[in-house]
């Protein structure tokens, strides 16, 4: 599939993902989404990860919850699997293009791409449910529920989660497209602090046109369903472009993507998935039950250079930011980039 069929069959997925009146958990939206999807992972190639069915489903005392989750078979299947991740469901009765369909259409191009490679080991490909409010970091979100009660005990070797993922990105300083041509196609990750193998992982991957960079986690928060990876020690990375104005809005609708840049995003989302297949992630141990955070300082600069370019000595100034050296400078410079008059991230 050339960049133009994988750009036609994103807008494809997001456009049937997306009914004007969205996919809250429990509405007929919900319901077409659920078995549009399911289809999807059927004729990508995947195949069940627990029974005869991609549907894994779980209720409270009022509704009913639905995963999908489904196996790449490019291992002999006796090795933890990579997983990637997004969720499905949207916040608002709206059509939620990019919160969080256009990640779900990518995890769906990444699965096709994927599918009859021999990696070692497994990828698993779960569309998580009930990620939005008021389900957000419940014991009914989906990827909570998916982590205690339907992970297989082999358990995940890493995970890959995206959300917010199909927008371009707006840096308002005067002539910023001029002086940095592509910086729209930026990209944020974290989670490299979470493996000491992952910052030169990130280091060799092929970005292609997308301006990568990277912070902790902490300096974001837990924005999305990493959070339980991240909590219980699995290696993960978070993809995010960030907040924009349309989040959480009923102008979140598809044709406010970049179908080229989700396509860029897709090629990336299978590099890192072939490097994590081939890594040897031991599990650092934890502290006090707290992952350890690895040193990430020499990526992290390297990418805000790389991305920012001539653009970085007058961010910096705006700041009041003499270098961007330590730890202290790069925490400063990713907290400042989430003003409301910047990146949100």
């Amino acid at each position: 599939m050339n960049e133009s069929e994988r750009e036609s069959r994103l807008r494809e997925d997001v456009a049937k993902i997306c009914p004007p009146s969205g996919r809250m958990v429990g509405s007929d939206g919900h319901r077409h989404a659920r078995e549009y999807l399911a289809g999807r992972l059927q004729e990508s190639g995947l195949r069940p990860y627990r029974s005869s069915s991609f549907g894994m489903t779980y209720r409270d005392d009022e509704r009913e919850f639905c995963n999908l989750v489904g196996v790449i078979p490019c291992g002999d299947g006796g090795r933890p699997p990579v997983l990637i991740g997004a969720h499905y469901d949207s916040v608002i009765a709206f059509p939620c293009a990019d919160d969080n369909a256009a990640a779900v259409a990518i995890a769906l191009a990444a699965a096709t791409q994927l599918s009859g490679q021999r990696l070692g080991r497994d990828v698993v490909v779960a569309l998580f449910d009930a990620e939005e409010s008021p389900y957000f970091h419940t014991e009914r979100m989906g990827s909570t529920r998916f982590y205690r009660d339907q992970m297989l005990p082999e358990g995940v070797h890493a995970a890959v989660i995206m959300d917010l993922v199909g927008h371009d990105v707006r840096v308002p300083i005067p002539g910023a497209d001029k002086m940095r041509p592509g910086i729209s196609d930026l990209i944020c990750m974290t989670g490299a602090e979470s493996h000491p193998e992952m910052a030169s992982l990130i280091a060799r991957q092929d970005f292609g046109r997308l301006v990568p960079i990277a912070t902790l986690n902490s300096n974001v928060g837990d924005m999305s369903d990493h959070y339980v990876f991240r909590t219980h020690g699995v290696p993960y990375l978070f993809l995010s472009c960030g907040r924009w104005e349309h989040y959480h809005q009923p102008s979140d609708t598809p044709d406010r993507l970049n179908y080229t840049k989700m396509a860029r995003i897709c090629e990336l989302l299978v590099g890192l998935t072939v490097a994590l297949a081939g890594a040897s992630l031991v599990r650092p141990p934890m502290t006090s039950g707290i992952p350890a955070e690895c040193d990430t300082v020499e990526l992290e600069r390297r990418l805000f250079r790389d991305a920012f370019g001539p653009l970085l000595p007058d961010l910096l100034a705006s700041f009041g930011l003499p270098q961007m050296e330590t730890r202290g400078d790069l925490n400063t410079l990713a907290l400042a980039l989430q003003q409301p008059r910047l990146i949100q991230l």
